[in-house]
């Protein structure tokens, strides 16, 4: 099933943010690696916990302003991966594949049986390799603004050249200038809300750490496996996403069985810039 949202009337409307709900930030040693992660935890009766998957090198704040419009029942996990945020740089380098195991320890040192995953562009490919390595911890699938790793129709030259470097997470001003070329949407009318957005809700990483991220999807894709996804799947993207071109998203609506695809108007960046009408979408889908 596919449909179809919009963010101009919403644009036109004061927003009226959720209050905000305090976080349990700690430290945890998952299969010998530390984790920095972060619970927010559900007011009144509990749903299915929700496990967010960030995309590439930034920490877990960087999605504050979703989690902020999610239902206050909703429980919601996030964590820094290893060289990201708050985790320290790990030994050696690890992969996508070998990571996703280590994700369902984490969950089961939470607490739980299963949990709600959304992953969010570099996340996406995570969250693809978990639904598909520990289906039984895996309720509910949403995939924003990702494709299929190195198997997808990839971005401009001049797109990616430019995401080979952490440099628009250290430099605003830098950010600002590339926002509207590399995320697409309402950036490129106002490339100061990238900067704010990235430099206000996430902090400086060690270069390394970016690498490691890059590293860890190379040669992996969930191309071949996308009919192994059977969990109730929502994939959310963006007309104007210039990092992940608009089929990547209509390509996994074809290859995964049981999906619905919600296409909006706007960016890379609008789950976090918009977060007030795309956040409803997601929340109706977990719930339903």
């Amino acid at each position: 099933m596919s449909e179809r949202g919009s963010e101009s009337a919403a644009r036109n409307k004061p927003a009226r943010p959720r209050p905000r709900l305090a976080d349990d930030v700690v430290e945890l040693t998952v299969r010998r690696r530390r984790l920095r992660v972060s619970v927010r935890r559900a007011v009144g009766p509990g749903r299915t916990p929700l496990l967010l998957l960030n995309g590439i090198g930034a920490g877990l704040e960087l999605l504050q302003p979703f989690v902020d419009e999610l239902a206050p029942e909703l429980e919601v996990i996030r964590f820094d991966v290893p060289g990201i945020g708050g985790s320290p740089l790990p030994v050696i380098p690890y992969h996508i594949a070998t990571f996703a195991p280590l994700v369902g320890a984490l969950v089961e040192q939470l607490g739980h049986d299963r949990v709600d995953v959304m992953g969010f562009s570099w996340g996406g490919g995570l969250a693809q390799q978990f639904a598909v390595s520990q289906r039984r911890r895996c309720r509910r699938l949403v995939l924003a603004a990702t494709g299929t790793g190195s198997l997808m129709v990839t971005a401009r030259p001049n797109v990616l050249a430019k995401m080979l470097t952490p440099r628009r997470h250290h430099d605003p001003e830098y950010a600002r200038r590339i926002a509207g070329e590399i995320y697409g949407g309402t950036m490129r009318t106002h490339p100061e809300r990238a900067a704010k957005v990235l430099h206000t809700h996430t902090g400086k990483s060690p270069e390394r750490g970016y690498y490691y991220q890059l590293l860890a999807g190379a040669g992996w894709s969930s191309l071949p496996a996308l009919g192994l996804i059977r969990q109730p799947t929502l994939i959310i993207a963006g007309d104007d996403d210039p990092i992940i071109p608009t089929i990547n998203a209509k390509i996994m609506h074809r290859g995964i069985p049981n999906s619905r695809l919600h296409l909006y108007s706007g960016g890379h960046l609008a789950l976090l810039t918009e977060a007030a009408e795309l956040a409803p979408v997601i929340d109706g889908f977990l719930a339903g």
